[in-house]
């Protein structure tokens, strides 16, 4: 399997998104395979959380493609992003589920999710995932059909179908 580079995640941001499902994100123990992301592209975007310029929380996304953007939302759950695109756009693609397949079978179902199982929180913002030795995505050839969606969980920008969900069963595959 081949870790993914700079050059990857400096593709546009809904390549990205698309390209990202069945990819095999790894953060410590735990590897799985991504199921569903959503896309959040530049100030034009009211959705994204640049729209209104930089800000403290932001900074991040305004940064190098490939470095975790991880945020909380409710006050309660943590939402893992990955920023894509050239430095000084903001854009970032979030992960909204995966099929864990190490060191447990189980589907994470929704971002919070996600970063509760697996213990991501903002002590892993800003976190370069192509140099990182225990937090990385790699390729592993699958090219799995998926479904566009509306985004949810937003007010705005909900005419956009930039939510991306596989509508295949991966949980055979094991490494």
């Amino acid at each position: 399997m081949t870790r993914l580079k700079k050059d990857y995640f400096s593709q546009p941001t809904l390549e990205v998104a698309k390209d990202l499902l069945g990819k095999e994100l790894i953060f410590r123990e735990y590897k799985g395979l991504i199921t569903e992301t959503e896309a959040y592209i530049g100030q034009d975007d009211p959705a994204c959380h640049a729209a209104r310029g930089k800000t403290p929380r932001t900074t991040v996304m305004f940064g190098p493609a490939g470095v975790s953007y991880v945020y909380l939302i409710y006050g309660m759950y943590f939402c893992l992003n990955i920023v894509t695109e050239a430095e000084g756009f903001p854009a970032a693609v979030l992960l909204r589920g995966l099929h864990l397949k190490h060191p447990e079978s189980k589907n994470l179902n929704g971002p919070g999710k996600l970063c509760k199982h697996l213990g991501i929180t903002r002590e892993h913002n800003g976190l370069d995932l192509t140099t990182s030795d225990v937090f990385y995505v790699q390729d592993n050839s699958l090219k799995p059909g998926y479904i566009a969606t509306p985004r949810i969980g937003i007010k705005v920008g909900t005419e956009k179908l930039w939510r991306f969900i596989i509508i295949e069963d991966f949980s055979a595959i094991h490494d």
